[in-house]
């Protein structure tokens, strides 16, 4: 329905502006073109707000963040990201892959069983075309994953991230439906654009304030630098007297814009959240 809207609405405006910028050819390119570029700004650029809202920080007064590590599960890595939680009693929330579910199940109930929550990152992981597949693919990409975690003996967060932020123009009914908060973030590392770790580490420190939702990676190239960025944000974080915890999902579905960069600054609908402490090493699932 907001799909066919849209084009009502937009077909009325270039009908209505025709008729005043028809004699200039600028304008009348202008007419055409506008509308088109706004969605696909919406559609294409992660945190716009214009096709689905999307959430980019959560609500608290407290030095708090939302540690999220994206692509997983993957054996070579998803053991030592979990070791590297457990040093710094940190907790995240791991947007996993269905595919990548069901080829490595025991690793999402070992990420279970020692603290952290599971959510949805799609089933195959479509980062070129997401954008343009119809309701049909949208509500299978999210079902099938949500499908293979529960196969896999984890009932997933009611969050939802497509692959590099990506929407679609039916993805707010399908998460609607399903009762998924549309998560982005305040800062991410984007690893694979980099063979070291400064930049991605500078550009996750930079959004480090409370509330701030930061997003990190766990699979694909190169993994060389991957688990040292989440190994500096990790030390940071603790130098910072900051704490990675859950935070409830009241507290997300009222913060929609991004955190207030002063550390001391709270927000009026504040919620704060605190996390459980880690499991004792005895209830873990060996990896």
């Amino acid at each position: 329905m907001r799909a066919f809207l849209y084009f009502v609405v937009t077909f009325a405006a270039k009908a209505a502006a025709w008729a005043v910028f028809s004699h200039s050819t600028v304008g009348a390119v202008l007419v055409f073109v506008t509308p088109e570029l706004w969605l696909l700004y919406h559609l294409l650029v992660p945190n716009a707000q214009g096709v689905a809202r999307t959430c980019t920080s959560f609500a608290t007064a407290q030095r708090e963040v939302w540690l999220t590590i994206d692509d997983g599960p993957d054996p070579a890595t998803t053991p030592r990201v979990l070791d590297l939680l457990d040093a710094h009693r940190a907790r995240a929330t791991f947007f996993l892959i269905g595919e990548r579910v069901q080829r490595h199940p025991h690793l999402v109930r070992a990420i279970v069983s020692r603290g952290h929550t599971v959510a949805n990152h799609t089933h195959t992981h479509p980062l070129a075309w997401f954008w343009l597949v119809g309701p049909r693919r949208v509500a299978t990409e999210i079902d099938a994953c949500a499908a293979a975690l529960r196969a896999a003996g984890a009932e997933p967060a009611p969050f939802f991230r497509p692959a590099a932020g990506i929407k679609s123009v039916f993805l707010a009914r399908a998460l609607a439906a399903r009762g998924l908060t549309l998560i982005g973030w305040t800062a991410r590392g984007r690893e694979s654009t980099s063979r070291r770790v400064e930049a991605p580490f500078r550009r996750l420190r930079h959004g480090v304030r409370p509330g701030a939702i930061l997003l990190t990676h766990e699979a694909g190239q190169p993994d060389s630098v991957r688990l040292p960025v989440l190994a500096a944000l990790l030390d940071h974080l603790k130098r910072e007297g900051y704490a990675c915890i859950l935070p409830p999902p009241a507290s997300l579905a009222r913060a929609a814009q991004p955190a207030p960069r002063s550390h001391n600054a709270v927000r009026p609908q504040s919620i704060p959240s605190r996390a459980d402490p880690v499991p004792p090493p005895e209830e873990r699932v060996k990896v």
